[in-house]
């Protein structure tokens, strides 16, 4: 299995198309309104149209309605939204098939939660306090192991080109999710660290 990178937290076109030719598979823009590199709908949209069809763009939300979320993949033509905050299991069953929810991770009690979510595929990130994610933070990579067996597993959390492959080799992740683990600075991406995430990510899994 050749594991699956989505780099999240794009804030420019320019930074969309050179993480595509680089060979990255989906793309984030984050919409939740404490991130550092939060985006308004119509730069989502400029980067959908850009790089959109070939390239799965997923919009990064928290704390909205279900019928806002749908509203914003309306508007935007996002292919998918990454659930952040506290929304239920039902709220993401009503947004399946292209939705899935991110899970913050510190314990086996939050992995199941995790497992309990709908849908194919969940995130897991690392739970730090007073974040929702793109906190640079990783977790103990060993409590997702099985979950990655029975899921299509997203995994972040603290991820870098230095310690990627570690954690592909570790867990067999379907998709390993990079932020600030390829910036020089909050929202803009090192494309140098883009280029060695991904070639660290392409291993295969030992899964």
């Amino acid at each position: 299995m050749t594991t699956r990178v989505k780099v999240c937290g794009v804030t420019t076109v320019e930074q969309a198309v050179a993480c595509v030719d680089l060979g990255v598979d989906a793309l984030g823009v984050n919409f939740v309104a404490s991130s550092p590199r939060r985006v308004d709908e119509r730069l989502a949209r400029a980067i959908v149209d850009a790089v959109g069809g070939p390239t799965l763009v997923v919009a990064v939300v928290a704390g909205m309605t279900v019928e806002a979320m749908r509203a914003l993949v309306e508007r935007t033509g996002v292919g998918c939204l990454q659930v952040h905050g506290d929304e239920s299991a039902a709220d993401v069953a009503a947004l399946l098939p292209h939705a899935y929810k991110a899970v913050r991770v510190a314990s086996a009690e939050d992995v199941a939660v995790a497992e309990g979510m709908p849908g194919n595929y969940v995130m897991v990130d690392a739970k730090v306090a007073g974040a929702l994610g793109g906190t640079g933070h990783a977790f103990d990579w060993s409590l997702v192991v099985g979950l990655a067996s029975r899921r299509k597993l997203v995994l972040a959390g603290g991820l870098t080109p230095e310690n990627v492959r570690s954690a592909v080799e570790l867990v067999g992740p379907w998709c390993v999710d990079v932020a600030s683990g390829v910036e020089s600075s909050p929202g803009v991406k090192d494309l140098g660290r883009v280029r060695a995430f991904v070639e660290a990510a392409r291993t295969r899994s030992a899964k």
